[in-house]
């Protein structure tokens, strides 16, 4: 995995967890005894990636000053920084030395999640694009009820659990895709991968049985840290 670029979107605002983040950029917030994004890359490096482009905007230089060129961490870290706005896809375009296959992941995850094997299963699979899912549950704490259109009782359900299938934040994707990300345009990834679909191309999902936790709420930021405390050695392999 050594030749494979991996990007690391860690320019967002982090708005759902202000106040924090008005002075903090997201992904330097801590975990344990370390930033977020500092888990990140060193589950990167472990699984062999050393090529890495940090996509920054909001307080860049809190992250680059951290970072620096990634030498401290054992890897070859360069940064690419949108003049605006350009979305999770549309910052894509603006990094330099994309390789044949490549990878897009936001820097705020806590996850167990092996990369090596998610970027092995999307080249085998020949697909154009690869998403990294995970199952989540819903639960609702209400009776929830089905009804005819006069208002007749269908169904009566009591707190149901319900189970969707959501984007982890880790995309692999073969360079061919660029052609579908104008420069200088913004472009969210939930659109690029309908645009990728709808054009014929193959775009595929990526389950495995791991932990997942994105960080972007309160509640679930909480929960990370409490996790990673819990056993730190399962997200940082030795």
């Amino acid at each position: 995995m050594k030749d494979v670029r991996v990007v690391v979107l860690a320019g967002g605002k982090g708005t759902r967890l202000r106040p924090y983040t008005t002075v903090f950029p997201k992904p330097l917030m801590p975990i344990g005894n370390m930033p977020i994004l500092e888990v990140v890359l060193r589950q990167l490096k472990s699984f062999g990636f050393r090529k890495i482009t940090i996509s920054v905007n909001h307080l860049a230089e809190l992250i680059q000053t951290f970072f620096g060129d990634g030498s401290s961490l054992g890897l070859d870290i360069s940064y690419c920084m949108e003049d605006k706005p350009l979305g999770t896809a549309g910052s894509i375009s603006i990094v330099q030395d994309l390789t044949d296959v490549f990878m897009v992941m936001n820097g705020d995850l806590l996850t167990t999640v092996n990369y090596s094997s998610l970027v092995k299963s999307h080249i085998g699979s020949k697909a154009i694009a690869t998403i990294g899912a995970f199952p989540r549950k819903l639960g609702i704490d209400f009776g929830v009820l089905e009804t005819t259109d006069d208002g007749a009782l269908v169904a009566y359900r009591e707190k149901p659990c319900l189970e969707y299938l959501v984007s982890m934040g880790v995309n692999v994707f073969d360079k061919s895709a660029l052609e579908f990300i104008p420069k200088g345009k913004y472009l969210d990834i939930p659109t690029l991968m309908i645009n990728l679909k709808d054009a014929g191309k193959k775009v595929l999902t990526y389950r495995s049985d791991c932990d997942w936790l994105d960080i972007g709420r309160a509640d679930d930021y909480e929960k990370a840290v409490a996790e990673f405390e819990k056993s730190p050695d399962k997200y940082l392999r030795r």
